[in-house]
């Protein structure tokens, strides 16, 4: 399904919806975490800190901050590999798919409000 907007609409979605985000009572996420949480959830699984490190162009270090914090928010989780105890795995909760869902709804929600 294509939907056709302009680009003065689509920043205009987009900084709403991201007001939204940062009034809201949910978790105030930065860009980065934002991609992370959505590649994990997204994209198919496994994920690994280097992997997503390597995705974003950033550093594995950065990845490690932020899945720090989304962690303490119950986002996301992370184990061992069992079978390359070097690499972390990066896993879905329920709390994430929860969280996703309402930004999702929140951008249908918003996109349905744009002028025409």
């Amino acid at each position: 399904m294509t939907v056709e907007i302009r680009p003065s609409q689509a920043l205009k979605l987009w900084h709403d919806v991201t007001l939204d985000l940062v009034r809201g009572g949910d978790a105030d996420l930065s860009a980065r975490q934002m991609t992370i949480l959505m590649t994990v959830y997204l994209e198919a699984p496994p994920h690994t800190v280097r992997g997503l490190a390597e995705k974003l162009g950033v550093t594995k270090p950065a990845i490690t901050r932020a899945l720090d914090t989304m962690g303490r928010l119950k986002l996301v989780a992370r184990r061992r590999d069992d079978k390359d105890r070097r690499n972390v795995i990066v896993q879905r909760t329920v709390e994430g798919a929860l969280y996703l869902e309402r930004v999702g709804d929140l951008i249908v929600a918003k996109a349905g409000a744009l002028p025409r």
